[in-house]
């Protein structure tokens, strides 16, 4: 049999040198190669799971582009297939012989249990893990997609009165209010919000149109439309969230309000001209959802200590980095309802404003009018703010004048877009920002990404020797000198997603001391100043991940899909 290695690199999916990493990696952690080849980031899952199941003969499919015929999927029994996470794909009546797909090539020994269970023949296949959860969800958890799918079964038979492309686009608006159509919006939207889905994806493609629910960081494949009723369904959009109907040549904005379930939910609201049509997404905001406690967010107790402390200054420039969507509104919303008191004046400008907050006064960028964030920062500066909130500093004129406002007197608030925290610094300078006023105002960056919380109705404990975990940044200190540590696997049930279920975030404070401003003031280069706010005590976004996997409140998995290794300053 031809090693994994040699098969990789004979494809010319690795290097011999990326190779020997692995293997050199591989024997201090006791992982399989595979694994830590993905770790890596040197090939992908699906890749690998391909060459393994040539390596044993066997055939790697994609169930997603399957249509996989119910009476095949009722040859095992639903919870045997939960279970043990494979998939009945096709079953072949003349040789009496059922097709399983399965997640690892190498455990083979199913195949007996499902001989035993079918009384059939079984050929077996490979297929992602992931693959084999989204058909599971898809065919077999369907309790929620229920009403959805037989929208779409109800709108396939009426194809001829819906042919949108083929319609003038005077009655495209007609067809988008008919009945039907507005019944699978609304399926589609409440169904969402049940799910605690965060966003709503709809896309077209060659031959079908999918719809995808993000739930807890993860995009997870629901259901697919023909051409004629995504077209339609694209239309009902548009005028849930007063867009131009006829306008598929650029990009819209919009918002929908809908009171779902006895609360007031808002929806933004982007279509986007693609290849083969428009796609649509729709980000969830539910103001009832919006945790506000500092304490619940997930800082841990030292980092808490230092935010808390901070944002009570009477001025500076306070930075909350990160990409989108890991949390940096609802951190920035909790900071401002814990300032939040009659005798202060809050004043917030964003794009576009996502919760409204009792006493504080929110103003919506709106560029069409000329409000952006710098002429609405400029503006601000005339009503005797004590607090501001810029949404995300995306120049260097609103970068100026939040600085100058700091310099003034007041406490701002602001977002950036990076990696990590010390790198805020070198962005503020590459805007144009004197490295002087940068050291006179920067109080703390805090950059932060969200984790999925494993489900605690479903979780597995095992047990790990601390030493195969030093490679991922773990310390004898972080586990209290503990040789073995318990943790745990994700395995799915009917109360979560996969085996997860919420997210918590992940923080790496950095507060600016004196010894950083001096840093700050030289323009030396922020991976200095990270090792000395490491040094300082600053806690990264690997280490704040790895404690919250130490005390089982996710997964090794989350914590390497979510942060990468961190071995300055160790």
């Amino acid at each position: 049999m031809q090693k994994l290695g040699d098969m990789l690199i004979a494809a010319n999916i690795i290097t011999p040198a990326q190779l020997e990493e692995a293997l050199s990696l591989q024997r201090q952690t006791g992982e399989k190669l595979g694994q830590t080849l993905i770790n890596l980031g040197y090939v992908s899952e699906d890749v690998l799971l391909s060459f393994l199941a040539r390596q044993q003969k066997l055939d790697f499919v994609y169930i997603s582009e399957m249509d996989i015929d119910e009476s095949v999927i009722n040859l095992l029994p639903k919870t045997f297939i939960e279970k043990h996470n494979v998939f009945p794909i096709s079953f072949d009546k003349k040789t009496n012989t059922l097709t399983v797909a399965l997640p690892d090539p190498y455990n083979l020994f199913i195949l007996d249990d499902i001989k035993l269970s079918t009384g059939l023949n079984v050929k077996p296949v490979v297929a992602s893990p992931k693959d084999i959860k989204e058909s599971i969800r898809k065919y077999l958890l369907r309790e929620e997609t229920t009403q959805v799918e037989k929208d779409i079964e109800e709108l396939e038979k009426l194809e001829s009165s819906i042919e949108v492309e083929e319609t003038k686009e005077i009655e495209v608006k007609e067809l988008a209010e008919e009945e039907p159509i507005v019944k699978l919006a609304n399926n589609i939207i409440i169904t969402a919000v049940r799910k605690r889905a965060s966003d709503i994806h709809l896309e077209p493609f060659e031959k079908k149109c999918r719809l995808r629910y993000r739930i807890d960081g993860v995009a997870h494949e629901e259901t697919f439309f023909p051409h004629h009723v995504y077209n339609a369904l694209i239309a009902r959009i548009k005028i849930m969230s007063k867009l131009d109907v006829t306008e598929t040549r650029k990009p819209q904005d919009g918002r929908i309000k809908m009171r779902i379930d006895d609360r007031e939910i808002d929806f933004r609201v982007s279509i986007l001209p693609v290849v083969y049509g428009e796609k649509a997404v729709l980000r969830i905001l539910d103001s009832s959802a919006l945790c506000l406690d500092l304490e619940k967010l997930g800082f841990e107790p030292e980092q808490l200590e230092i935010f808390q402390r901070v944002i009570r200054s009477p001025f500076g420039l306070i930075l909350i980095t990160g990409p989108t969507g890991s949390g940096k509104s609802t951190t920035l919303y909790s900071a401002l309802s814990t300032l939040n008191r009659p005798e202060v004046n809050i004043l917030t400008i964003e794009d576009p404003v996502e919760y409204l907050i009792s006493g504080i006064t929110q103003v919506n960028v709106n560029p069409e009018v000329g409000l952006t964030f710098a002429s609405g920062l400029r503006a601000f500066l005339r009503q005797a703010p004590d607090i501001i909130l810029v949404g995300e500093i995306r120049d260097t004129e609103t970068a100026r004048i939040a600085i100058q406002a700091a310099l003034t007197g007041q406490l701002v608030f602001s977002t950036l877009h990076t990696n990590d925290a010390p790198s805020a610094v070198t962005r503020l300078v590459n805007m144009g920002i004197d490295p002087f006023l940068i050291s006179s105002t920067l109080t703390l960056v805090e950059a932060q990404r969200l984790v999925r919380k494993i489900c605690p109705e479903c979780r597995q404990p095992y047990q790990v020797p601390i030493e195969k975990l030093y490679p991922l940044g773990v310390t004898d200190e972080m586990v209290h000198g503990q040789k073995i540590i318990t943790l745990y696997k994700a395995t799915g049930c009917k109360k979560c997603n996969g085996g997860y279920k919420g997210r918590i975030g992940i923080y790496e404070i950095m507060e600016i001391t004196d010894e950083i401003r001096e840093m700050i003031l030289k323009n030396v280069p922020d991976i200095e100043i990270k090792k000395v706010a490491i040094k300082n005590g600053m806690s990264t976004l690997r280490k704040s991940a790895l404690k919250k996997m130490i005390a089982g409140i996710t997964t090794i998995e989350e914590v390497l899909r979510v942060t990468i290794s961190e071995e300055i300053g160790e």
